[in-house]
């Protein structure tokens, strides 16, 4: 085999490859033993005739597209190792030269992994901002483990009231049909929460437990149900029990209750503590962000269209799959937020451009400072995975393939070059 390379583009490059022609003879005898049995020729049993009869009665490139097809994925791979080159796309095949006798050269014209032009990578600056925990968020978090261990307790003149939770049955209807999904029994809905549709709520503030009530209300335009979205619906209400929650004074008595701690001061303390923490992990993620930011404009690179369109289609993957845990799916919720499949991609298009120049440049940088990603790195990492997907740690890595390992050494150098540039980062106030 003889690989000719030519540079025909910034980020496109095309191969011209020669297979000698008894490689090309032997794929052709493959692809006649492959297909013999489709051919029906007379004075021969069915899959018996020879080669030579059928290439003589249906001429003498019936074997070649088969024949070309073998030749290319057993050569193809070979010419990009040959020369190097990293493919980011499917590559276009042209048959130059093919014949009986003749050598098979072929062109593969193909986009491949643009040349990256670091700038400054060490030593960057960047804002490091400081969140302090103020009082009212202890507060808050004090009010929620109020909320959460609060006893719930009838109402004995059962008057609904905001922040009650009532217990109703209901029914509704669209044009005097009943409609799916639009009936429970013996439902609990805290009033005030927000949980059904604009309206309803407030309608049973000032009825009592026993009372049966319609209640009008209107979809919203955007409802997830397309049937319902925008109609107006009446709801058939009986209120079987109201209840109100008794919340705990805040005392020890009440931190011994919900936590660990003898004291209220040491619940605070507590909460306080674990605040701050998180407040300086999105400190340091927020200054890590803004230093591999930019390090990323500094650097220059021609990034191919395709590049970026995979990209946007990962994402979009992703979103579907999220939508799918909720009951829906990609199409339904463009739909039902006054877009459409396409203008999301059109919108998170740069998001994916950026994505795709950070990865770019972090791998130039693990290329420059020869950031390596040893087998125990690997190994380390794929027991990290199996711990994080409740897997036995050596029946895991049995099934992780070649290209899986691949991989995860990318993402090691890539870490490990996010960590070199954080590490020589300098923080301004």
């Amino acid at each position: 085999m003889d690989v000719k390379l030519e540079k025909i583009d910034v980020n496109a490059v095309k191969l011209q490859i020669t297979v000698p022609s008894e490689d090309f003879e032997k794929q052709i005898n493959k692809a006649y033993h492959k297909n013999v049995g489709k051919f029906n020729i007379p004075g021969f049993r069915k899959g018996k005739a020879p080669k030579l009869v059928i290439e003589r009665m249906y001429g003498e490139g019936v074997f070649y597209e088969d024949a070309v097809n073998y030749i290319i994925d057993d050569t193809y791979p070979k010419a990009v190792e040959e020369t190097k080159i990293k493919p980011v796309d499917r590559p276009e095949i042209d048959v130059v030269d093919i014949g009986k006798g003749k050598d098979l050269v072929y062109s593969a014209k193909v986009t491949v992994k643009p040349e990256v032009e670091l700038g400054e990578y060490k030593g960057v600056e960047a804002k490091a901002k400081e969140y302090t925990v103020k009082d009212e968020d202890v507060d808050k978090q004090l009010q929620q483990k109020r909320e959460k261990n609060a006893r719930i307790i009838t109402k004995e003149d059962g008057v609904v009231e905001k922040g009650n939770i009532v217990i109703i049955d209901f029914e509704g209807f669209i044009d005097g049909v009943p409609f799916e999904g639009g009936k429970a029994e013996n439902y609990q809905l805290e009033i005030g929460s927000g949980t059904f549709i604009d309206g309803f709520e407030d309608a049973l503030v000032g009825k009592k437990a026993g009372d049966e009530l319609d209640v009008n209300v209107k979809f919203p335009e955007n409802y997830g149900a397309e049937k319902l979205a925008g109609k107006p619906a009446v709801f058939k209400v009986k209120i079987n029990e109201v209840k109100y929650k008794e919340l705990s004074a805040l005392d020890d008595e009440f931190a011994k209750d919900v936590s660990e701690f003898e004291t209220l001061e040491e619940l605070k303390a507590d909460i306080r503590k674990k605040l701050q923490d998180e407040n300086d992990e999105m400190a340091k993620r927020e200054f890590e962000d803004a230093v591999i930011k930019k390090v990323t404009d500094a650097a220059k690179v021609d990034i191919p269209d395709v590049m970026v369109d995979r990209e946007v289609e990962y994402t979009m993957e992703d979103l579907n799959l999220k939508f799918r845990y909720q009951g829906i799916n990609l199409e339904q919720y463009a739909k039902a937020t006054n877009t459409t499949v396409d203008k999301m991609k059109e919108k998170y298009r740069d998001v994916a451009y950026d994505k795709v120049k950070t990865r770019l440049v972090l791998e130039k940088i693990g290329e420059v400072e020869s950031i390596e990603a040893s087998k125990e790195d690997v190994d380390a990492q794929i027991e990290k995975m199996s711990k994080r997907y409740g897997k036995d740690a050596e029946k895991f890595k049995a099934s992780i393939g070649e290209k899986e390992r691949e991989l995860i050494k990318e993402d090691i150098i890539t870490n490990k070059a996010i960590d070199l540039v954080i590490e020589s980062a300098k923080k301004t106030a």
